[in-house]
């Protein structure tokens, strides 16, 4: 018995360092293979428009609520304190700094991140993949590469779109809804936020999430089997691994950028 269970954890370990060495090598040769890409920028220009333009509408509409939200619950807690001027400067941090590069990745892997495990899948199923091996061109470098790169330019737009729309909602529900000074709505926030240490350091949490989320989603959809069953596998396990590693990454960011 103990036997056994230990055959069973070590076939486990192995499988998963073996899956995750074969993921790292697929990684580093899609880097290799995207000099090409630069000889043809419409191919990940077409990506963009999938990838992005449908994307943001959601992204849209979630900062907004999620601003309001954030302005209407801001103002309850500062307001216990006599410092409901200082709003705009709750709403600023809290959308640049943490909310809107975390929720735009998770919204991303949840609408983007399916849709390119699933279209990579059903290329494979449908055995496309292996036609272009046969034409002697390489999948990684026609196909995955340029949605990867896409991926990446692609979330950091959406994340400063939701940033920028999650203030606005908190200024219609702190100043327009509840009566906040304008001016010091906004002087606060002006003074208070930090292009650097703030809003670039918000921008590079996006390009990290939008490398791993773009990655795991191509990753999961060109190991998938051939089959349908495999392929909506492939899908969940691409919005829960992505997930997960969105809020492990969002820790070790913060506490390397922030803590000081």
């Amino acid at each position: 018995m103990g036997r056994s269970l230990l055959a069973s954890l070590g076939t486990t370990v192995r499988d998963y360092v073996e899956s995750l060495g074969y993921a790292t090598r697929t990684f580093f040769t899609m880097i290799g293979l995207s000099g090409g890409l630069l000889r043809r920028p419409r191919l990940i220009v077409e990506q963009l428009h999938f990838i992005g333009n449908y994307s943001l509408l959601i992204i849209t509409l979630s900062g907004l609520f999620v601003g309001m939200v954030l302005g209407l619950q801001g103002y309850y807690t500062l307001n216990k304190y006599g410092a409901s001027e200082s709003l705009g400067l709750l709403v600023a941090l809290g959308l640049t700094r943490e909310l809107g590069p975390v929720i735009t990745a998770l919204l991303f892997a949840g609408r983007a991140g399916t849709s390119l495990t699933a279209e990579i899948g059903l290329m494979k199923a449908g055995e496309q993949l292996s036609a272009m091996e046969m034409m002697a061109v390489n999948p990684i470098q026609r196909v995955l590469a340029p949605r990867f790169w896409a991926g990446v330019v692609a979330v950091p737009l959406l994340a400063s779109i939701f940033s920028a729309v999650g203030i606005f909602g908190g200024y219609l529900v702190g100043v327009k809804l509840i009566g906040v000074d304008a001016g010091a709505f906004w002087s606060q926030m002006q003074s208070g936020v930090d292009l650097w240490k703030d809003v670039f350091n918000g921008f590079v949490k996006s390009v990290v999430f939008g490398i791993a989320i773009t990655f795991i989603a191509l990753y999961q959809g060109y190991e998938a089997r051939p089959t349908p069953e495999d392929v909506a596998g492939a899908t969940t396990r691409s919005v829960v691994v992505s997930s997960l590693m969105i809020w492990w990454l969002d820790f070790m960011l913060t506490a390397l950028m922030f803590s000081r």
